[in-house]
């Protein structure tokens, strides 16, 4: 018996370096590779660390066996290691099925959510946009929408839940329509994809949120305190949650950075004229690509869809602007007040706009538009 536990203790030494290897490879400067890098949360990686949670188990239990059951083992030490090892196990097992449980969040911030982005965020196009290829028919109009996660479809399972493709799937025998939208983007951002997309519009469907702002004031010297994924964590606790998708779950489903924080952010940056003024320049790069373009503009405007009021206070000096400019703004105030609350997002960690309230942004469009 004593040679079978020598042996499992070899073995575990192997495992330890594998343990090192892939929960611990970026000490080394060592990374995976894969396509969707750094959002999606690679299958076959998720699969070695399965293999190697299977074998830990494995050895676990045979040292247990021979060292306990089978030499009838007694005393203190013996019965804490028979509670220990059922709990251990326990634990492992449930790390290992949590490494497979998707769940979208706000950004990509959880290791569950980069699963539901493994899994959900298809197709991408040869562009990297979350839509179909490119290929116009000559006999219709080009129709493009652009925007962040609200309208790349962040959150969403399938891409014809969105509203930019209800709209098309409505408009298909007059529109080619496609999706420019980013997650993280903003309104510098979106112009230059614009100008960059090979396709001319005669349509711009331009989806505004107000945190389009946050990147130009934090350009202004404003700052975000506590935005940071793990700022409240320290030492070892810091490495168990980012590296571990058990703990990490855990972590994603208990409340972190405040909304108050941001709110208090957005509202500085909307009425600080430095920061308001370069933001309206960025937006003026996109009416100027629609003036060289000859297209319609249309900006759709989602708010804080627990902060309506609130929301439409701060961006009215973008509203005032698009208009100005003519383009036709459309609000959802109306038709956000309608859908309960708890069926206007995607889920409890993720903010983002819900299958329901995509419906009610395309119906809105589509009476516009028509």
């Amino acid at each position: 018996m004593a040679s079978k536990i020598v042996s499992s203790l070899f073995r575990l030494a192997f495992l330890s370096i594998l343990f090192i290897f892939l929960f611990y490879s970026d000490k080394f400067n060592i990374t995976f590779q894969y396509p969707g890098l750094p959002q999606s949360d690679n299958w076959f990686v998720r699969f070695a660390k399965t293999a190697f949670w299977l074998l830990l188990i494995i050895e676990i239990l045979r040292i247990f066996y021979y060292g306990v059951v089978k030499s009838k083992a007694k005393g203190l030490i013996a019965n804490i290691v028979t509670i220990a090892v059922p709990l251990v196990v326990t634990v492992i097992f449930l790390e290992i099925i949590f490494m497979y449980i998707p769940q979208s969040h706000e950004g990509v911030l959880s290791k569950a959510s980069r699963i539901w982005w493994e899994k959900y965020w298809h197709p991408v196009n040869a562009l990297g946009y979350h839509d179909k290829e490119i290929k116009p028919a000559a006999n219709k109009k080009n129709m493009l929408f652009v925007g962040d996660s609200f309208a790349a479809g962040h959150g969403l399972k399938n891409v014809s839940e969105r509203f930019s493709d209800i709209v098309g799937e409505s408009l298909n025998k007059e529109y080619n329509v496609y999706n420019l939208g980013v997650s993280g983007a903003d309104t510098r951002d979106e112009a230059r994809r614009l100008k960059e997309f090979p396709v001319k519009p005669d349509v711009i469907v331009l989806q505004y949120f107000p945190n389009d702002i946050e990147k130009v004031g934090r350009e202004k010297g404003l700052s975000l305190a506590g935005a940071q994924p793990y700022a409240d964590l320290k030492g070892l606790g810091l490495t168990v949650v980012s590296r571990f998708y058990l703990p990490n779950f855990i972590y994603w489903q208990l409340p972190h950075a405040s909304f108050s924080t941001f709110e208090n952010f957005v509202q500085t940056a909307y009425t600080d004229t430095t920061v308001l003024n370069a933001h309206l320049k960025d937006m003026s790069d996109i009416l100027a690509y629609r003036d060289s373009t000859g297209a319609k503009m249309y900006a759709v405007f989602i708010p804080f869809l627990f902060q309506l009021e609130k929301s439409a206070g701060y961006t009215r000096p973008v509203e005032d602007y698009l208009r100005k400019n003519g383009v036709t703004v459309v609000t959802l105030d109306k038709e956000i007040l309608g859908i309960p609350e708890k069926d206007r997002v995607v889920g409890k960690n993720d903010g983002h706009g819900s299958i329901q309230l995509n419906e009610a942004i395309a119906n809105k469009l589509l009476r516009i538009i028509k």
